[in-house]
């Protein structure tokens, strides 16, 4: 199977004909609109704030703190970019651990006393480069994303797992070395990660920032918690058991701060684990288990939205009122959770045209927000549209299928891209993400993550010469 790259995509016009030529379905503006009153420039409220315009920052994983989970400046820099985007919601930074075995690798972030001065410096320092940039900043919300990475856990050593699970899963046990049930939270140990989130969200609400994320997506903890339809005891089987983790923590953190708000960024759907088949085009992964896929259907290939709206039905009735959603997994089906043309070294091939991933994602958030329009919604999945982001973006906005765009990968190499289309300035092309997928595979080999392909910077670093090396190995 082969799918004509967006780059090869010249000009509107081709880009919607391919589009109609594949039956994939993406609204599309032909004109972008700049200005603070433009579709993508206009304001949202939520939660009596002004939000002042319709691009957020969603939350990467770092790979380049201290062992302490402190941040260093290669983290510093990430954070002022995010400043200088533009964008007046930040979803969280970066994925920031609770605690240290919930860290998915050993330089990540981790919040703590002994961390929290420097991690409130983060915030500032976005604030101030926003502040430098654009004057106003009454009008951008930051929020940390909290975390424990569970199944995907490994805090000592970043070739060395040391997964903390839910319930066993055939494939994915077999994936990072899960051999009995010593890897299984005990409902008393989960008892206990719900406090240590409640204690982080205080020391994030001290440390400056309007809201936390409670990270269900992705695979890690929360995520798997959704699917725990095997587990036993307060924290699995039924629909209430496994959203008990959630309320419990919401509640804790409403109890226990002043005014911190939360929010929740969630796999809205999830299909089975994917495998390179014999040509490298990835495959569903014989054992997969189907039933464990939250927002999965009964053949673990196509979305089931049903408990995912129930979930978000939940969240109102708790007082949350922002999802960023996201889907599937980047450990084991990122074609569905990032579309790309150019998968990581250690993956697959796309089995579909990237594009269909990024139409599915859309199609599932407008869904979610037509049955839940008092919602916030903000979507991802954006970047493989990458020259033709601002056209779709603003059609999407505008069709009312999601509230906030929310750009991950793109602003590594293009952070100045939602206050370039806002002030409609000139296009830079040379900076779009192409999803080269560096930014994955380099910290897979232990390596600290940036674009090495586009962005200056990382391409000067002695790292860059280490990616090639490492990925000339894999491809081998």
């Amino acid at each position: 199977m082969s799918y004509p790259r967006v780059a090869s995509l010249k000009n509107g016009e081709s880009f919607r004909r391919h589009l109609s030529d594949s039956s994939i379905e993406l609204p599309f503006a032909e004109e972008v609109g700049t200005g603070p009153q433009s579709p993508l420039g206009s304001s949202i409220e939520v939660h009596g704030q002004s939000i002042g315009n319709r691009f957020c920052i969603l939350p990467m994983e770092g790979w380049d703190g201290t062992t302490e989970g402190k941040p260093t400046d290669l983290t510093r820099r990430r954070w002022q970019n995010f400043g200088l985007s533009g964008a007046k919601l930040i979803w969280g930074g970066e994925a920031v651990a609770v605690r240290h075995d919930g860290r998915a690798n050993p330089n990540q972030l981790l919040i703590n006393e002994a961390n929290l001065g420097e991690i409130a410096s983060l915030r500032d320092e976005l604030v101030n480069t926003h502040a430098d940039h654009f004057g106003d900043t009454n009008d951008l919300m930051v929020g940390l994303q909290l975390t424990h990475s569970g199944r995907y856990a490994k805090p000592n050593d970043k070739k060395r797992p040391e997964p903390r699970v839910v319930q066993r899963n055939v494939v994915l046990d077999r994936r990072v070395g899960v051999e009995d049930d010593s890897a299984i939270l005990s409902d008393d140990e989960l008892s206990q990660l719900i406090d240590d989130f409640i204690t982080a969200a205080v020391a994030a609400e001290r440390a400056g920032f309007t809201f936390v994320d409670v990270k269900h997506c992705h695979g890690y903890l929360g995520h798997e918690l959704l699917a725990g339809v095997d587990r036993p005891g307060r924290f699995g089987g039924s629909f209430e058991n496994r959203t008990r983790f959630l309320r419990d923590i919401v509640e804790g953190i409403r109890g226990a701060t002043s005014g911190l708000h939360v929010g929740v960024r969630l796999s809205v759907f999830d299909f089975v684990p994917y495998c390179p088949g014999e040509d490298r085009v990835g495959i569903a992964e014989p054992d997969s288990e189907p039933r464990k896929t939250f927002g999965g259907n009964a053949t673990g290939d196509g979305m089931d939205l049903s408990e995912p709206s129930r979930l978000i039905t939940l969240m109102k009735e708790i007082g949350i009122r922002m999802v960023c959603t996201t889907a599937g997994s980047p450990y084991y089906n990122p074609h569905i959770q990032r579309p790309a043309f150019f998968p990581p070294s250690d993956g697959y091939q796309p089995p579909e045209d990237p594009l269909r991933g990024v139409a599915r994602q859309i199609a599932a958030v407008a869904e979610l927000k037509k049955r839940h329009p008092e919602m916030t919604f903000i979507g991802s999945g954006y970047t493989y549209l990458q020259d033709y982001l601002p056209n779709v973006g603003q059609a999407v906005i505008e069709q009312q299928m999601a509230d906030s765009i929310g750009l991950g990968r793109m602003v590594l190499s293009y952070p100045e891209l939602p206050a370039d289309v806002i002030a409609g300035r000139d296009w830079q092309r040379k900076k779009v993400c192409r999803t080269f997928s560096d930014c994955t595979t380099a910290p897979r080999e232990g390596i600290v993550s940036g674009c090495y392909p586009l962005d200056p910077f990382y391409k000067n670093r002695e790292e860059r010469e280490w990616l090639k090396a490492a990925k000339a190995r894999l491809q081998k």
